[in-house]
Order: C-alpha cells, then sequence, then structure tokens
C-alpha cells in the first residue's frame, strides 16, 4: 500500500524515545531560537536588575503639632520583629541625628521575632549618639525585651509587661539549644551591665535556670509587670501614652516627629515573611517548570521569574540577599533544565541543581554567605520553609500532570498520569503507529500557561532508525 502524497510531504514531527511534541504554534517566537535554560538565566538576571531601585526612595516624617525648639522623634516598633523593622530604625536614628533630636522614644508593642535582626537593632541603640527611650506600650516580649534593656530610659503603660525572651527553634517553636540560650543570655546580661541594670534580672528573662528571690523561681521564665519593673529598678517610670512619656522627660512642648515606614520598608517587612516568602518560591518555581515541561516558555514562566524576582529583591533591601545568592539560584534553575531538556533522568546535575537552588534560597533568607555559614536558628526556620516550598512544587506539577490531560482533553487512559509528561523509555510497536493529519488543539491550561503545543505519547509519527527491524519502518508500505 502506498502512502498518499499528503502524508509523504508531512514532516516527521521530533520526538525523544515515546514522547513527541506536536501543534507548533503558526508564529514562533523568537524566544524560541535560543535554548530554555539559557532564555530562563537571561530573564531571571534582567528582572533582578530592573527591580533593584539605585535608592529606596525616603518617606517624609510626619510633624506632630510643636512649639518648642527641641526635636523629638518618635520611632513605632509594632508587631513582629524583622528585617523591615530593622532598616526602618537604622533610617529613624540617621534622621534623629541629622534633625539634632534630644530624644528618640521607642513605642514598643511586639510579641518578638527574629534574633538576627534584635542583635542588629540592639547595636543600633546602643551605638545612637541620640537618647534612645523605650515606651513598653503594653508589650516587649522575648526580642522586644532586648531592645528595652538596650534603651537610656524605659517607660512602661500601666498593665504593660516585658520579659520572656528564651530563644526558641521557628520550624517547631521548642527551645534552642544550650549554645544559643547562652550566647543569648551573655547578650541579655551585657547589654544590663551596659545600660547599669541588674544583669540577672535580664539573664532570667531568658534562661528559667536562673532564679531572682522573691522575683521568679528556677522554673519560670521572668517576665516583669509595671509594678515589678519599677520596683526593681527596671523602669524609670509609668504612662498613659506618648505625650505623658514626654512630660515625664521635661519636653512636653517640643517638636514629635512620629517615622512611618516607607513603601519599601513595607514591602521588604511584606516580602521577608516566611509564609509570603514561601508562596512566591512555590509559585515562582511552579510556573518555570510547569511552562518549561508543557512546551512554552511565555506568560508561565515571565509570571514566575517575577516571582522569584520579587523573593529576591524583597530579601536584598532587607540586607539578607547578596549577589552571589542569585547565582546559586540561576545556577540551580539552569541545571535542572539540563537535567530535564539536555540530559534526561536524575544524576548529578538535577542532584546539584537541586542543592544550589536549596542552598541560594537558605542564603537569601538569613544572610548569611558560604563563608561564614553555620546552622543557626534562622538557617533552621529557612531550610524548612525552602524544603517545604520545593515539596509543594514537586506536589503541584505531580497534580497537574494527572488533571491536564482530562483538562485538555486527552482522557484517555493512555494519556493519564505522570508518564504524559515525563520523557519516556518504551517505544511503541511500528504497526501501531499512525500520523495525525490535524494534531489536537491545546487546552485551556496549556494555552493560559503559555503554552504554544502538546506532549503526547505515542500518538505521532516516528522516523525510521537503526533499530527498525524490516517491516516496521514507514517504507515498508511501499513495498506491499
Amino acid at each position: 500500500m502506498n502512502r498518499s502524497s499528503s502524508s509523504a510531504t508531512t514532516p516527521a514531527s521530533p520526538s525523544f524515545g515515546a514522547l513527541s511534541i506536536s501543534a507548533p504554534h503558526p508564529y514562533p517566537s523568537v524566544f524560541h531560537q535560543f535554548p530554555r535554560p539559557v532564555l530562563l538565566l537571561a530573564m531571571l538576571l534582567m528582572a533582578a536588575g530592573m527591580l533593584v531601585p539605585a535608592f529606596a526612595p525616603d518617606v517624609a516624617a510626619q510633624d506632630d503639632a510643636g512649639t518648642g525648639a527641641q526635636q523629638v522623634y518618635v520611632v513605632p516598633i509594632q508587631g513582629t520583629i524583622e528585617p523591615g523593622i530593622s532598616s526602618f530604625l537604622d533610617r529613624s536614628l540617621d534622621e534623629a541625628a541629622e534633625a539634632g533630636a534630644v530624644y528618640v522614644v521607642l513605642d514598643i508593642n511586639t510579641p518578638g521575632g527574629r534574633l538576627d535582626t534584635v542583635l542588629q537593632m540592639r547595636d543600633m541603640i546602643l551605638n545612637s549618639p541620640v537618647p534612645v527611650v523605650a515606651y513598653v506600650n503594653r508589650e516587649a516580649f522575648s526580642a522586644g525585651a532586648l531592645i528595652t534593656i538596650a534603651s537610656d530610659e524605659i517607660y512602661m503603660a500601666p498593665a504593660g509587661v516585658f520579659g520572656a525572651a528564651t530563644p526558641v527553634l521557628g520550624g517547631t517553636g521548642e527551645t534552642a539549644d544550650e549554645k544559643t540560650v547562652s550566647a543569648v543570655r551573655s547578650t541579655f546580661r551585657a547589654t544590663a551591665e551596659e545600660k547599669g541594670r541588674d544583669p540577672a534580672i535580664a539573664e532570667a528573662m531568658v534562661d528559667p535556670a536562673v532564679a531572682i528571690d522573691g522575683l521568679d523561681t528556677a522554673t519560670t521564665l521572668l517576665t516583669l509587670t509595671t509594678e515589678q519593673a519599677l520596683e526593681w529598678d527596671y523602669a524609670d517610670g509609668v504612662a498613659a501614652d506618648i505625650p505623658a512619656v514626654l512630660a515625664s522627660l521635661g519636653v512636653a512642648d517640643a517638636t514629635v516627629t512620629t517615622m512611618t515606614l516607607s513603601p519599601i520598608e513595607h514591602f521588604v517587612r511584606w516580602i521577608t515573611d516566611p509564609v509570603f516568602a514561601s508562596l512566591l518560591i512555590t509559585g515562582g518555581l511552579f510556573l518555570i517548570i510547569a511552562d518549561a515541561l508543557f512546551a512554552g516558555f511565555g506568560v508561565a514562566a515571565l509570571a514566575g521569574v517575577a516571582s522569584l524576582g520579587l523573593f529576591f529583591w524583597g530579601h536584598l533591601l532587607a540586607g539578607l540577599a547578596g549577589w552571589e545568592d542569585l547565582v546559586l539560584i540561576a545556577l540551580g534553575i539552569v541545571l535542572i533544565g539540563v537535567e530535564i531538556f539536555v540530559i534526561p533522568g536524575f544524576g548529578i546535575a538535577g542532584i546539584a541543581g537541586l542543592v544550589a537552588l536549596a542552598g541560594g534560597l537558605i542564603l537569601s533568607m538569613t544572610g548569611r554567605g558560604i563563608g561564614n555559614f553555620e546552622v543557626t536558628d534562622e538557617v533552621i526556620r529557612a531550610g524548612w520553609v525552602v524544603a517545604i516550598s520545593l515539596g509543594l512544587v514537586a506536589a503541584a506539577v505531580i497534580g497537574f500532570s494527572i488533571l491536564a490531560p482530562r483538562l485538555t482533553g486527552n482522557s484517555t487512559r493512555a494519556h493519564r498520569g505522570f508518564s504524559w509528561l515525563a520523557l519516556a523509555a518504551t517505544v511503541d510497536d511500528g504497526n501501531q503507529r499512525t500520523l495525525r493529519k490535524e494534531p489536537a488543539k491545546p487546552g485551556w491550561v496549556v494555552r493560559m500557561t503559555g503554552g504554544q503545543g502538546v506532549l503526547e505519547r505515542g500518538d505521532l509519527h516516528m522516523p525510521d532508525g537503526p533499530d527498525q527491524g524490516p517491516g516496521t519502518g514507514p517504507d515498508a508500505h511501499r513495498r506491499h
């Protein structure tokens, strides 16, 4: 039987084993002229370069009514302490010093936060040329207790409390190891000594083994109430609000400047939140992988690169990420792409890519460098975030590979499951090969994610090869 002329002139579709690519876009994009790993690396670097501003815009401080020549700056420390708050405090202290302020008042109400961040804030307060006053506006737990003790004077609101500062592991909430507890306890002690306060009380806030007669026992962490703080010289007074604090300081008529977070600082607080950071990582990687595996490099991949770019930009502005971290992330994605598209399998390139990707993400979230890397509470927490994110990406890709055939119209049994997506090692019997004159139209999911074709197994004609026996190739039909 002879093949028709239309069949003879139809170009064979490129194939890999039993997986073929059909339905090419009638207007190929210029992006398809380059290898996907090269495009992905270029777009990742371009996105990071476009997102990183030459300078962060400052927001003018809001001046409250005041008639005195003296200047007082009020800096709210509200909510969880994380990198965005650190940069905000640094900017506020600098502006107060430049303005010749007589006091900086920290309006504190926080449950605590990151240890590395609060250590930076402690150093800023201790090194400030402007006297710093802590106003415990109800609560200053954990990290908030350290910046309170580091201040030159402490005022508390009625029914205020501060203390309970033992370090915990971010991933599990369990108390940190003895080495970390000892280091934090020594930091609290040194800070209290610097400010002329009882160091034992500061230590008791960190380590329950430290007991203060008449104040706490050896089985509880110390938390001071307003009355206790006054009695044990850990507070200089009680104040119902900021004006009452200023009156106690003798600057009731001073011009008060209340600092506010700039848009960039709001953004940094948002991006560096562990939950949102994990969403950016998960969404970015999934969109890039899905777009690549489903034969398109379009909207989905661009959205994925933008998601990772936002993650990196926020952590760069927070002072946590560096360009070496971006190089590791990009290298990891390229190696994984090489493993998928160049040398299918799961070997050295894939493993190295996962290690580089995870390492770059962890370093970006912790401010650590390769040279000074050590396992800390923040590294463990970042490791959990990255591990969960990568696990969610893997689960999403597997789930999408199972659901996509149904959504795109290929719901036969042969097209279901993860094998529809992965490169297969099996080859169909030659007598069962057929040439589809009209490739199936991609479903809406493929089109929405930027795919320009459909990946299918065994549906398209495969060209003759050296291993095909007589009577099995397409030319065999001509001999009958």
